[in-house]
């Protein structure tokens, strides 16, 4: 499953009151087991309007999040989902897919595999331009991969499953100055690359797979930025290359992105005269969305969703998303020098014990109930979503059970005292430091729950840092591995390709529990293996891999998610379908000069 972009579990403060209310106060403190399951709710993906469009117009939309986004606008170097929301109009993948996340040949690109000879073909279309007017080319492409694979790159791309390219590592460390394994039979400026692997891997079909980039760089513009410099070059934070249907045309560090449209898009010039895109907190999203300031806003946070549910003017599209949160253990540091994880054995959770009992004593059920509008989000079971249907096993999951909890400490020799507090297996004092993310209106509540939970069961926890964390400091300590982190709450935002090596591989920088095994080695090549290009040898290699992770827990599922899009009826053409079915910026139009009231 490659990682598409990270962000938080979506919190942010409410009253400690609010949760003894909401998750049952006293009366939940003889709670052992889960007595409560979560609903299933359903929505459109896509409003028809038959109304006649306006020529042009400006398309208004909000992004909730309550710190500045990064501003990283390219997709080499990017790592969270709210910079890729602001690029998304402009930023374009080379290769179109079905719904199902199948590639196809409609895109920017095609692409073509040979089994027997192990190589990729990918041609790219004659009239794909960059937005300055420029073909563009297979350098692009090869330059894509030096900015992931070069040693200089301040990147976190570069990942175990993209070695699988001949040269590639080579090239990593120096070795060569290209990459053997990527040929262009029509020189640099010709429109025909072919790849070369060491092995074929069964989900090369798939959007997301890892094992190849997706995306183009613009050489001709970014080759005399030096690769240490490249992430922090106004080329990429101020006046970034695009060849999707809009550009960049105004950018306000961390706080807005206008988009014009791109006169050479392969596909036409877009509807739209203009798109504006800008940060609003969630505390405020509501009453923007009251206020009719934006035509949709993205990452709503599904928390409030009784206050935005009804309001006049907007319809509301939903889908599955491609996403899961999560609770993980600090079971070691990566190596930044040598690329790899590596466990500490004296790490305070490095106790299989401990870790599934704190995964027994959460509530999630009855938190789902409560802050997701009883129904946007689900108890998640495994590591694998259920969007990607046959791959995701129906083992049981965590889900609350004090007994259990409590009879695994006590036999892994964390004994209760006086207090009503455990000490660790040596007699010693054991407080457990736990990272949680600012992000929504019920984030202190969620925190503070957890920390309750825990407490029934006799450990002692506390917030890292004595608070939540914003964003970007939450990211730095937990990808940093600092002393003050033993657990935490995060989210994926996965790709279109189930395979979870790109987050739990022994090479995978966004492995950050840091945990290690053969056996998990093992059984991750296998779902990725030759093998594997069986479907029912995968769809069991699958199955193996989520019981070993969920026995092992190092990392513990915690939510599914629905992504809830508020719209406004003077948009025509919107669709939060995934693949072709989905949006195309390009032939979004509007009906009015300013958003519906009603």
């Amino acid at each position: 499953m490659k990682k598409k972009s990270a962000f938080g579990y979506v919190t942010l403060t409410a009253a400690l009151s609010i949760l003894l209310v909401a998750c049952g106060g006293k009366s939940d403190t003889s709670k052992n087991t889960s007595s409560t399951t979560t609903k299933s709710v359903s929505f459109a993906t896509a409003y028809k309007s038959d109304k006649a469009a306006i020529k042009g117009g400006t398309m208004k939309i909000g992004v909730a999040i309550d710190q500045p986004f990064k501003g990283v606008f390219s997709e080499q170097y990017y790592d969270d989902a709210y910079d890729a929301d602001f690029m998304g109009p402009a930023a374009e993948s080379l290769f179109s897919t079905d719904s199902e996340f199948k590639f196809t040949n409609d895109g920017a690109a095609s692409i073509k595999f040979d089994n027997d000879a192990k190589t990729a073909t990918i041609k790219i279309k004659d009239n794909v331009k960059w937005s300055d007017g420029q073909p563009v080319t297979a350098k692009d492409y090869e330059f894509a991969y030096e900015q992931v694979a070069n040693k200089d790159s301040d990147t976190s791309r570069l990942t175990g499953a993209l070695l699988n390219l001949e040269g590639l590592e080579e090239y990593n460390a120096g070795k060569s100055d290209k990459i053997s394994g990527l040929e262009m039979p029509d020189g640099e400026n010709g429109k025909t690359v072919v790849l070369h692997f060491k092995e074929m891997k069964p989900g090369f079909t798939q959007s997301g797979n890892g094992y190849f980039l997706e995306s183009a760089a613009p050489y001709h513009y970014l080759k005399d930025v030096a690769f240490k410099d490249m992430v922090k070059s106004d080329k990429i934070r101020k006046h970034p290359l695009f060849f999707g249907p809009f550009a960049i045309s105004k950018i306000v560090a961390g706080q807005s992105v206008e988009f014009t449209p791109n006169k050479y898009y392969y596909k036409g010039v877009a509807k739209l005269d203009k798109i504006t895109m800008e940060v609003v907190s969630t505390s405020t999203a509501a009453a923007a969305l009251k206020n009719h300031k934006y035509d949709t806003v993205l990452k709503m946070p599904t928390t409030t969703y009784d206050n935005w549910k009804k309001v006049p003017g907007y319809v509301n599209l939903g889908k599955e998303e491609l996403y899961y949160s999560y609770m993980g253990f600090k079971l070691g540091k990566f190596d930044k020098k040598k690329n790899i994880n590596v466990m500490d054995k004296n790490a305070k959770m490095n106790n299989k014990s401990l870790r599934q009992a704190m995964a027994y004593a959460l509530n999630e059920d009855e938190v789902n109930n409560k802050f997701y509008a009883g129904g946007l989000r689900t108890t998640a079971n495994t590591l694998i979503p259920p969007i990607f249907g046959k791959f995701h096993s129906n083992a049981k999951g965590y889900t609350l059970n004090l007994d259990k909890a409590n009879k695994l400490l006590d036999k892994a020799g964390y004994k209760k005292g006086k207090d009503g507090y455990r000490t660790d297996p040596d007699g010693k004092k054991l407080t457990i430091n736990f990272a949680a993310m600012s992000g929504s209106e019920a984030a202190e509540a969620i925190a503070q729950n957890n920390i309750q939970q825990w407490k029934k069961i006799g450990l002692r926890v506390q917030l890292t840092s004595g608070r939540l964390l914003d964003f970007n400091n939450f990211y730095d300590k937990v990808q940093n591995d600092t002393k003050d982190v033993d657990v935490f709450t995060g989210a994926w935002g996965v790709s279109s390709e189930p395979s979870p090596a790109d987050l739990y591989s022994a090479a995978a920088p966004y492995n950050f529990s840091r945990f290690v095994s053969d056996e998990n080695t093992k059984l991750l090549d296998d779902i990725d293996s030759e093998a594997s290009l069986d479907e029912a040898h995968r769809v069991e290699a699958f199955k193996k891999w989520q019981d070993y992770a969920l026995d092992q827990a190092y990392v513990v599922p915690l939510q599914y998610s629905m992504t809830v899009s508020p719209v406004n009826k003077r948009v025509k053409n919107y669709n939060v379908s995934y693949g072709s079915e989905g949006t195309q910026w390009q032939d979004i139009q509007l009906t009015a000069d300013s958003p519906a009231t009603k």
